[in-house]
């Protein structure tokens, strides 16, 4: 029951996206199908401009959390420092706040920096996650110590151990990480909102929000078809890597 209360709002979505504006709120089974919402809702926004700013986003943020999470993760798991502790727990608060919380002092940040309305703007603040350097931590740590020493024995540099022995038998939960990370910041909406003002800087769900404003016009079809477009990577990526984040998971110990 609670699953079709979930998916009620995407059934819905689906069914005014295929057919005609006129079965916006009639639902027959012998309405006829109809993909002319897609072109209308392509034509009626920027879209192009908007898939490109968030894959830039997301992508940009990806690669700067995965060599930041990997590097921090090997130094709490292997290495032996003072605080290590201490700077692991301050890892472990960031993940219980509430990133709203900081919207006022990240926009004084960026105002101070000179980068409102950017997409570095809207990146910046989630480059480092303690996440992402949780969970690859935990992996990690399962890694046995033997593989270490036979690197080492080799000749292998401390970068190179990570790069030939960590980040291989971790790929699972790079996938799932990677997977949280790009479904996270592809529908933030908040940040964005504020620290943006113009088509060559807004993401797709504040470029929708505003295409889907009620004083534009728009037809429930078209928007709907618009925002079908905009979640269907989402949606594909976790049907293919559903497995793999699953998984992932329970390696690294969360249950």
């Amino acid at each position: 029951m609670l699953g079709l209360i979930w998916i009620a709002p995407l059934l819905y979505a689906a069914w005014t996206a295929f057919h005609p504006a006129a079965y916006e709120t009639r639902f027959d089974l012998l309405a006829p199908l109809s993909l002319e919402n897609f072109p209308l809702a392509w034509k009626q926004a920027p879209f192009a401009r908007y898939f490109l700013n968030t894959v830039i986003l997301v992508t940009s943020i990806l690669s700067v959390q995965l060599v930041v999470g990997t590097l921090a993760a090997f130094a709490f798991a292997r290495l032996r420092f003072a605080g290590r502790n201490l700077l692991f727990g301050l890892v472990l608060v960031q993940m219980m706040v509430m990133p709203d919380i900081l919207l006022v002092e990240n926009y004084r940040t960026m105002r101070m920096l000179g980068l409102v309305d950017t997409i570095a703007a809207i990146g910046l603040p989630y480059m480092a996650s303690g996440f992402g350097i949780f969970l690859l931590r935990q992996t990690f740590m399962t890694i046995p110590r033997e593989l270490d020493e036979a690197a080492r024995l080799e000749g292998v540099s401390l970068l190179g151990l990570i790069w030939r022995v960590y980040v291989p038998l971790a790929k699972p939960t790079y996938l799932a990480f990677g997977l949280v990370s790009v479904s996270a910041h592809w529908n933030d909406f908040i940040w964005p909102l504020i620290v943006t003002n113009s088509v060559s800087s807004r993401p797709l769900t504040v470029g929708l929000s505003i295409f889907a404003a009620p004083d534009s016009g728009v037809q429930w079809s078209v928007i709907n078809a618009a925002t079908l477009m905009t979640s269907a990577p989402l949606l594909i990526g976790f049907l293919l890597f559903q497995r793999q984040f699953v998984q992932s998971f329970m390696r690294a110990g969360i249950k």
